[in-house]
């Protein structure tokens, strides 16, 4: 006999601005393959940067067992940030153009695959951290990849070739500043290219910064590299997408839970691949098992 599970709210939070190309109807997949003897779904759209935070408090204070991020890497940040300390969990139906945490975490990229798992949840633990207070659960960043990142957020044009092109663009233009990280009791000074900080893995589009990370072990993985010149900049690429960077001379890597960076100059900087400022101190934390996730993760022993 099947086991009967009583029926749970789900809210779905979608932003109608991921994955515009796209055909797919998610009202429609929804309806098509959610489990409504499982899950008693509500779908709210976004309409404007911050709100899926808010949406996301809100189906929490309203008691929903699960709150879902529909779209990009953005909308899974601002909705885990409004879930972080809360009893609900976190979904992602991923619809953007690197969808990193969904692809950490184990969820398909296809939409319906990711709804069965839904249907049928594990629920997980992680940790997230914050730059300057501002959360992140994959990765962020100083120095080139937040150049890069500004510079994303400007332009129309979104995917991996664009991506890309933006990448050569910036790194002509980009000039490395002198920089001194504080991990525990070490003091590492140098014109640094990227200090990245991670809590999960990769960036996005299987570009993996810190391959060994563990988004359950309580630490961030820091990636320091330093700066490098062209040949330098196609070994590192070529690393990224390998997971070879984990034993490249051009990258160091450090675990920790806390960090502190001071810079001579104000420095790019983001947050799960959102530009958020520019700054010339930064302080970097970890909170432990702080958000529930429903995942494709190893279960913890």
């Amino acid at each position: 006999m099947q086991e009967t599970v009583a029926q749970e709210k789900a809210c779905f939070i979608l932003n109608p601005r991921s994955g515009v190309r796209s055909n797919v109807s998610v009202p429609d997949l929804i309806a098509q393959h959610l489990d409504t003897n499982r899950w008693k779904p509500e779908l709210i759209f976004t309409e404007y940067a911050g709100h899926a935070t808010e949406l996301a408090q809100q189906a929490a204070a309203d008691g929903a067992r699960l709150v879902v991020a529909v779209g990009g890497d953005g909308t899974v940040n601002e909705v885990a940030r409004g879930l972080k300390g809360t009893s609900s969990a976190l979904g992602i139906l991923p619809k953007g153009s690197g969808n990193g945490l969904a692809r950490h975490l184990g969820i398909p990229l296809i939409l319906p695959k990711a709804l069965a798992l839904l249907n049928h949840p594990t629920f997980h633990r992680i940790d997230s951290c914050t730059i300057n207070g501002h959360p992140f659960f994959c990765t962020a960043g100083i120095g080139f990849d937040a150049m890069v990142s500004s510079a994303f957020a400007q332009s129309t044009k979104r995917g991996l070739s664009s991506y890309v092109q933006l990448v050569v663009r910036e790194f002509r233009n980009f000039k490395a500043q002198k920089t001194t990280v504080r991990i525990k009791d070490r003091e590492l000074s140098s014109e640094f290219f990227v200090v990245a900080f991670a809590n999960a893995s990769q960036y996005g589009n299987n570009a993996y910064i810190a391959p060994m990370a563990d988004i359950q072990d309580g630490l961030m993985d820091v990636c320091l590299i330093r700066n490098v010149g062209v040949a330098e900049a196609f070994q590192l690429s070529y690393g990224l997408m390998t997971k070879q960077i984990a034993t490249s001379s051009l990258a160091e890597f450090h675990t920790c839970a806390t960090v502190h960076v001071q810079c001579e100059e104000p420095q790019y900087f983001h947050a799960d691949g959102e530009f958020m400022g520019l700054a010339k101190e930064f302080a970097v934390q970890m909170f432990p098992q702080s958000l529930e996730v429903v995942a494709s993760l190893q279960a913890k022993a």
